[in-house]
C-alpha cells in the first residue's frame, strides 16, 4: 500500500479565468438573441402522418399471412393442450374446453361489434348522400325517406324527443324537400351539434393542457393520439349510437386524410393568428405556443370528425367556424397569455 507524498503535495485543479479585458465582445446585453422558430403543433402533424400512411400491397400480403399463420399455430395449440389436458384428467380438461369456448365465443362478439360498427357508418354515409341528392333533384319522396330514417336511428334519443315531436307535427304540411330537409336538420341536428361542439372544445383543451405542461418526449403525441380517438368515439356516439376501436380507427384515418388532402392541417398559422393576436404567443415560452396549435388542431380535426359523422350536410345550421371554436376552447389560455402580456416588463 502506497503512501501520499505529504510534502510534494499534487497541485489542485482549477478553473481557468480567460479575461476579455474591454473587449465588446465582454458585454452580455450585446449578444445576438437566439431565434425562436414559432410552434408548428409538431404533435398534430406527426399524428396526421402517422395515420395518413398507406401500406404496399407486399406489406398488406405479409400482414395477411402472418395473422392467418399466427391464427393457426393459436388454434392448433389449444386444441392440443385441450386434447392432452382432457385425457389427463377430464375434469381439468372440461374446466380448459369451456374457457377456450367463452374466449372464442367473446372474439366472435367482438367482431360482430366491429362489423355492426362499419355497417353504422356506412348508414349514415348513405343517409348523407341521399339527403344531397333529395336535395339537388327537389325530390320530396326522397327526403320523406331521408326523415324517416332519422327517425328510426334516433327514436330512442332523450335529447331528439322533442325535435321528433315536432318533424311530426309539421311534416304533413310540408311539399318542399327542401323545407323538410330543413325542419329535420333543425329539430335533430341542433342538439346533438351542440354537445359535439362541447366535446370539441373539451378535448382541445386536453391536448393543449398536456402539451404545455408536460414535457415528456412523444407525450405530446400519445395524448394526441388518446385524446382524438376517445374525441372520434364520442362524435361516433352522439351522431351514430355506438363505436368501437376498429370504427374509430377507420374513421380517424378518414378524417386525417381529408384533412391532409384538402391541406387544412396547414392552416396552423392562420388558426393561432385568429385565437392570439398581437404576438402574443411569440413573447411566451415555447411549450405554450405548442400547446396552443395542437389544441388548435385538435378542435379543426374535431369540426371534421363532426361533419364525418353527421348523417345530414350543413345547410339550414351554420357550420362551426373554426375561430371561434378554438377560441372557446383555449378561453384560458388566451387569459393566461394576455395576462403574462402585460405582466412583462417594458423594453
Amino acid at each position: 500500500m502506497t503512501t501520499p507524498d505529504i510534502a510534494n503535495p499534487a497541485p489542485l485543479k482549477r478553473p481557468r479565468l480567460i479575461e476579455l479585458g474591454d473587449s465588446p465582445d465582454a458585454d452580455p446585453a450585446r449578444a445576438a438573441e437566439i431565434p425562436d422558430a414559432p410552434p408548428t403543433g409538431r404533435a398534430m402533424r406527426n399524428l396526421a402522418r402517422a395515420s395518413t400512411q398507406t401500406r404496399s400491397p407486399l406489406s398488406r400480403a405479409a400482414l395477411w399471412v402472418f395473422s392467418s399463420l399466427f391464427a393457426f399455430i393459436l388454434s392448433v395449440a389449444l386444441w392440443d393442450f385441450v386434447t392432452a389436458l382432457l385425457s389427463r384428467n377430464s375434469l381439468l380438461g372440461a374446466l380448459a374446453l369451456v374457457l377456450v369456448g367463452a374466449s372464442l365465443a367473446l372474439v366472435l362478439l367482438l367482431a360482430l361489434r366491429e362489423a355492426a360498427t362499419f355497417a353504422r357508418m356506412a348508414r349514415i354515409d348513405r343517409l348523407r348522400d341521399e339527403a344531397i341528392t333529395a336535395r339537388d333533384r327537389a325530390d320530396l319522396a326522397a327526403a320523406r325517406r331521408v326523415t324517416a330514417a332519422l327517425a328510426s336511428l334516433y327514436r330512442t334519443r332523450p335529447e331528439t324527443s322533442w325535435g321528433l315531436a315536432r318533424i311530426s307535427e309539421h311534416q304533413p304540411a310540408l311539399f318542399d324537400a327542401d323545407a323538410l330537409l330543413n325542419l329535420a336538420e333543425t329539430e335533430l341536428m341542433a342538439p346533438l351539434d351542440a354537445a359535439a361542439l362541447a366535446e370539441v372544445e373539451s378535448a382541445a383543451r386536453q391536448v393543449a393542457t398536456v402539451t404545455a405542461l408536460v414535457p415528456m418526449a412523444l407525450a405530446d403525441v400519445a395524448t394526441a393520439l388518446f385524446v382524438n380517438l376517445k374525441l372520434i368515439r364520442r362524435l361516433a356516439q352522439i351522431y351514430g349510437g355506438r363505436a368501437s376501436t376498429f370504427g374509430n380507427l377507420a374513421l380517424l384515418r378518414r378524417v386525417f386524410t381529408a384533412l391532409m388532402g384538402a391541406g387544412a392541417l396547414a392552416l396552423a398559422d392562420d388558426l393561432i393568428g385568429s385565437v392570439a393576436s398581437g404576438g402574443i404567443l411569440g413573447k411566451l415560452s415555447r411549450r405554450f405556443g405548442e400547446g396552443v396549435v395542437n389544441g388548435a388542431l385538435s378542435a379543426r380535426v374535431g369540426l371534421a370528425a363532426m361533419e364525418a359523422c353527421r348523417p345530414l350536410p350543413f345547410v339550414a345550421l351554420d357550420r362551426p367556424g373554426t375561430s371561434a371554436t378554438v377560441s372557446r376552447a383555449l378561453a384560458g389560455f388566451l387569459s393566461r397569455a394576455k395576462e403574462a402580456d402585460a405582466a412583462r416588463p417594458a423594453p
